[in-house]
């Protein structure tokens, strides 16, 4: 069934003004619009709405009962509209996300910080993942888009780099390499790591970019998050390998961050969504932040080292 928006919205303007004419004022149309629009709908009724000779017009019984829900009717359909029309310019609308848990300490609150500020009504949905599991999520529709560490390429999936995010050295302030602004990862054979488990996708980035010297790390203790290296960090259980983006300013006093060199290890951080996907205009708004905020980071660099 065919529903006459225009005929309701033409009985409710007349009903409401008391006239044809003021109906029309209201309305920018002109009276005979009005008069036509109303008699469509009475014909579709099959019964009157309103009562007009050539100089007053009044409501029938069946315009007095229908008026209130013509009223409720044009209500909802206003909020309705106004509503996807938000959801259109990103002013609502849920987002789902997965990420790398690294990306959740220091990268993704900046962004998230300002997103909320534009979009207050806006709510994230975030999955903290490893690498493979962001890339499973985004492909079976769990989420929108996600962040992992760039490797191996998809062929249902498109990346854009996000950021580059080097390895260091965490330990304790009482460590002997605690006092040195770069160690190189030979001076770290001498001493038992906390370092990532294989599900990790640091882990084979680090072994990788290791093949082929003769560096030998010795894990003594394996954990799967960044987070737990540092906690057992802080506690003096030993030394570990995280990436910087996992080291929260602040959070542990005791713990020192030391530059690895020979080589520099760093890993590509990159945004991964489905090629044919669409995002909803609020995820679009969040991935368009996610790329401003690599492109603000990435110019600072550019001056920091025109600086030097």
């Amino acid at each position: 069934m065919k529903i006459d928006t225009l005929g309701v919205q033409a009985f409710v303007a007349i009903a409401d003004a008391g006239s044809f004419k003021a109906a029309a004022e209201q309305l920018h149309i002109t009276q005979t619009a009005v008069t036509q629009r109303l008699r469509k709908l009475e014909d579709f009724l099959g019964v009157p709405l309103i009562e007009r000779t050539t100089r007053s017009m009044a409501l029938t019984e069946t315009g007095r009962t229908f008026l209130p829900q013509a009223r409720r009717l044009l209500g909802e359909l206003s909020s309705a509209l106004v509503e996807i029309r938000e959801t259109g310019m990103a002013q609502r609308g849920d987002v789902s996300i997965a990420c790398v848990p690294t990306v959740g300490v220091q990268y993704l609150p900046r962004v998230l910080q300002a997103y909320s500020a534009r979009f207050p009504h806006n709510r994230v949905r975030i999955l903290d993942h490893a690498s493979s599991a962001v890339v499973q999520a985004v492909l079976h529709r769990e989420v929108e888009f996600g962040i992992k560490i760039a490797g191996e390429h998809h062929p249902e999936l498109e990346t854009v780099a996000l950021v580059d995010d080097h390895y260091v050295l965490v330990c304790h302030q009482d460590h002997p390499l605690a006092k040195k602004r770069r160690v190189a990862w030979r001076a770290l054979q001498d001493y038992p790591l906390i370092l990532a488990g294989d599900v990790s996708g640091n882990r084979t980035l680090i072994d990788s970019a290791l093949e082929g010297s003769d560096i030998r790390l010795h894990s003594f203790y394996e954990v799967q998050r960044s987070s737990t290296a540092l906690g057992l960090v802080a506690e003096g259980v030993g030394a570990a390998v995280v990436p910087a983006l996992a080291i929260q300013k602040g959070s542990f006093p005791s713990v020192r961050a030391i530059e690895l060199v020979e080589p520099s290890i760093s890993r590509s951080l990159v945004l991964v969504t489905r090629k044919s996907a669409s995002l909803s205009p609020a995820a679009q708004a969040l991935y368009d932040m996610l790329l401003a905020q690599s492109n603000t980071r990435a110019d600072a660099r550019t001056r920091k080292a025109r600086a030097r």
